[in-house]
């Protein structure tokens, strides 16, 4: 049977265990924030880069751009 010693360190190594998980936890949801405010930026990007080549192809073909 373990001592009363031995059970108190593996609680609070437990504990810290937890703790740590928790803090990588909130790293990774911090990454995840960032990336998909990145995400968005580049969606933006593609959407202004692809109404500029319509744009383009109407003026290469001979349309006036609306």
């Amino acid at each position: 049977m373990a001592s009363p010693a031995e059970l108190e360190r593996k609680v609070r190594q437990l504990d810290n265990d937890v703790q740590s998980i928790y803090e990588m936890l909130a790293t990774i949801e911090a990454t995840q924030k960032r990336q998909g405010n990145r995400l968005a930026e580049i969606a933006t990007a593609q959407a202004e880069h692809g109404a500029k080549l319509d744009a383009i192809l109407e003026l290469l073909r001979g349309k006036q751009p609306e």
